[in-house]
């Protein structure tokens, strides 16, 4: 029984927990797969500091290059983040005729098409599934699950740190640099948090799921991005009143012919099923045109968790090395990606709704001037609340609107914000999973 060997390069806090699953549980995986699947070498530039679990150190060493030119080596694992070197060491691994494992979904963001491409050249396999949604396995269920459906919509949770920051905000009513205080002393965010506050994570994740879901290639400059940095208690608090809980979301529709990719702080009704999704976890609800709605909820950070999906790719490649099945499904679900006769619909023609919070001079006429510019520009207005405290002089006023085309509420808000009686810029949250 010939024993399948893997290398994994980059020993961090995922590298060391799919280390430990390997070597720790490699009797289960075998029992699983009909054979042994043997961690050969680790590769590092730091390998004397302690990693949980026990590893043999005849295996470790501080050149990637004992693991690319190894022959005996089929299966390389890479757990380096950032875009260099790993890109230099999926491609070289590649070129050796090893299928590669990784969790960088940065990296396939921005050059995906290059590696994808060398694998099928080459007529090797490249499975991420841990690049999103941690153990939850998302990509496997587009790339299979879900492969007899149409994918009408999809909004995704993707970012656990964004997640445990807005909860905080919500349930303990604190501002942003508490919640991310916490956030950090919990281990649940960076000392640079910036990627996972400002939604670029998320639209790494977003752009892979876009591929996979339409087969529709997309730059990462063309998704819309807006984080939570900016976000008040106030508005968190506001939203509550109007019965809704602020997420940030990936998002994205296909109608038309066209395809919606966006991220940012959105509004759900608070029995949306996302709504609950709290802390550091992550979730995602997929419609098909057969299968309807299905939720995919889980840990989406941490060593252990994703370690699991980093590993279960591992013994999916090598069930496919046992059996000779190599590229059986191709790494984005899709024999070619690039149009698929579909397009991404610019931001400023997407059709949603809004929340506003204005903040103007307390001054009869003032809600009919800012009434008049929406009403003009085809806004329709669905709720108000007229707040009395007063801020620096002017008092909030709150509007929900119906469904709005994104270009005329940015030219409306451009309008208003211009008013000699609107004091601050207004504040615009966009309102998902209603119908009108």
């Amino acid at each position: 029984m010939n024993a399948i060997r893997a290398g994994l390069i980059g020993w961090g806090i995922v590298g060391s927990g799919a280390a430990k699953i390997l070597t720790e549980d490699a009797g289960l995986i075998q029992d699983r797969l009909g054979r042994p699947l043997v961690l050969e070498r680790i590769a590092d530039l730091d390998i004397t500091t302690p990693r949980p679990g026990r590893v043999d150190p005849a295996i470790l060493t501080t050149d990637a290059k004992q693991i690319l030119q190894d022959p005996d080596i089929e299966i390389v694992i890479q757990l380096i983040g950032g875009l260099e070197p790993a890109r230099t060491f999926m491609l070289e691994a590649i070129r050796a005729g090893k299928h590669v494992v990784t969790a960088n979904k940065a990296l396939l963001a921005t050059h995906g098409a290059e590696i994808f491409a060398a694998a099928e050249e080459r007529g090797v396999d490249v499975l991420f599934e841990a690049s999103v949604g941690g153990c939850i396995p998302i990509i496997r269920t587009l790339k299979e699950g879900l492969t007899a459906n149409r994918i009408q919509h999809f909004y995704g949770i993707l970012n656990g740190t964004a997640n445990y920051i807005l909860t905080k905000m919500s349930a303990e009513h604190v501002d942003f640099d508490t919640a991310l205080k916490q956030a950090q002393a919990q281990g649940f965010a960076e000392a640079d948090p910036s990627f996972d506050i400002d939604g670029v994570d998320t639209a790494h994740k977003l752009a892979l799921l876009v591929s996979l879901a339409y087969g529709l290639k997309i730059d990462l400059d063309s998704i819309s991005v807006e984080g939570i940095r900016g976000l008040s208690p106030a508005d968190i608090q506001l939203a509550a009143e109007f019965g809704y809980v602020i997420k940030l979301l990936a998002i994205s529709m296909q109608s038309g012919g066209t395809i919606e990719a966006r991220v940012h702080p959105t509004m759900l009704p608070r029995e949306h099923v996302l709504a609950g999704v709290s802390g550091p976890f992550n979730a995602i609800l997929f419609n098909g045109h057969a299968s309807g709605d299905i939720l995919l909820y889980g840990q989406g950070a941490g060593m252990m968790p994703t370690a699991s999906a980093v590993v279960s790719d591992v013994i999916e490649l090598a069930r496919a090395i046992a059996s000779g099945a190599k590229r059986r499904v191709p790494p984005l679900a899709w024999p070619k990606v690039g149009t698929n006769g579909l397009s991404l619909r610019p931001m400023e023609e997407i059709v949603t709704h809004y929340y506003f919070r204005f903040s103007a001079l307390d001054q009869p006429g003032v809600l009919s001037k800012i009434t008049g510019i929406l009403g003009r520009l085809g806004i329709s207005i669905k709720a108000v609340i007229q707040k009395g405290r007063e801020v620096r002089g002017a008092v909030p006023i709150v509007m929900l609107t119906h469904e709005a085309r994104e270009a005329d509420v940015r030219q409306a808000l451009d309008e208003i914000d211009a008013l000699d009686v609107v004091r601050d810029p207004t504040v615009l949250i966009r309102v998902e999973g209603l119908s009108e």
